[in-house]
């Protein structure tokens, strides 16, 4: 019985089916509903949103709604975090092949066309994205790390854009959420319609941009000042992939951001208080969430308030306690002093 019902209602609890919408809706409302009531929705047993009430075994209860959302943050923020850490992997190995090839080639001119290519410097990176913007015909993907977008960083890409929007190109672009705060992004957006549809998430990879699936430019350094071509089909079906997972994960930037469900903790200090279970400094948890180091500080110190936390180490604890961290198994409450390994962006 249990599985015929799992195949019929296949689905998680972020998206229930309409039987299983009413049933807990009315468990919600009232308290409590009849086992028999959900003899025709296995899902909300199995998705533990009803369970047995302990004093009567005849009557089913509902999992708080709080405690869903809770569970749904926890979740989506595992995802993003495992995709964020095989796209840093992936990246730290581009790097070391590329130099291997420098140490074996120095004297060799780059091969046009090859599949990885070393573009170094910043008149190599512009030359290459003009030349991909120009041979785009159908979508370009590209993923904006930091903060609030400075007019210089849009206005410097504003010619590619309106290119590839003059011959019906798509796109869509992935910020942080703190770049929703920013007047220059929303000048750019309303400039370009429906052309381009952005959305936004706590963190994001560093900087990816995708053109037709074909080519993808990301990071080779810290400084901005190199960049790698790829046209390998395998890496960029896989940096697709991730921005596609990305995507989907993200919040449109016309919708308003969902509370976390935790009362007195917004959702960027939500993000902070994971980033800090994590083991990152203040100035690490600022670039990877787009905001000052003072801003941040700020955050912290008003987490610090709302968790009743005299100290660093007593914050982890409260972190902990309230299921802030994530539930990562492992990591001590308060552990807030482990290196973090600085992520390339490319320009």
């Amino acid at each position: 019985m249990a599985g015929r019902g799992a195949e019929e209602h296949p689905h998680g609890a972020d998206r229930l089916c309409g039987a299983g919408d009413r049933v807990y809706s009315r468990a919600v409302r009232r308290g409590r509903v009849r086992r028999t009531d959900a003899d025709q929705v296995p899902c909300l047993l199995e998705l533990a949103l009803l369970h047995p009430d302990p004093d009567d075994m005849d009557w089913l209860v509902p999992t708080s709604p709080q405690e869903v959302m809770t569970r749904l943050l926890r979740g989506v923020y595992d995802e993003v975090s495992a995709s964020q850490r095989r796209v840093g992997s992936a990246v730290a190995a581009f790097e070391w092949y590329a130099g291997l090839g420098r140490q074996l080639n120095a004297l060799a001119a780059p091969a046009e066309g090859s599949a990885i290519r070393v573009l170094d410097g910043l008149s190599r990176i512009q030359a290459a994205m003009d030349e991909a913007t120009e041979a785009c015909t159908t979508e370009v993907l590209t993923v904006q790390p930091g903060g609030i977008r400075r007019e210089a960083e849009l206005t410097e890409g504003l010619h590619r854009a309106l290119a590839l929007r003059g011959r019906g190109v798509r796109m869509r672009d992935l910020y942080t959420h703190v770049a929703r705060h920013g007047q220059g992004l929303l000048n750019y957006l309303e400039l370009m319609g429906d052309t381009v549809e952005a959305r936004t998430l706590d963190e994001v990879i560093d900087r990816l941009i995708l053109f037709d699936r074909t080519v993808a430019f990301i990071p080779a350094n810290t400084d901005r000042t190199m960049a790698l071509e790829l046209r390998h089909p395998a890496l960029v079906e896989y940096l697709v992939t991730v921005f596609e997972r990305l995507w989907r994960l993200a919040i449109p930037l016309t919708a308003a951001l969902p509370d976390t469900g935790i009362e007195g903790i917004s959702h960027r200090e939500q993000s902070i208080a994971a980033l800090l279970a994590e083991g990152h400094q203040d100035a690490v948890i600022a670039e990877r969430l787009g905001i000052s180091v003072r801003t941040c500080r700020a955050h912290i110190a008003r987490l610090s308030e709302t968790l009743g936390a005299a100290s660093r180490t007593q914050l982890g604890v409260r972190i902990a306690q309230v299921g802030l961290d994530g539930h990562r198994p492992g990591r001590a409450a308060g552990a807030f002093t482990a290196p973090d390994r600085e992520s390339p962006t490319v320009r």
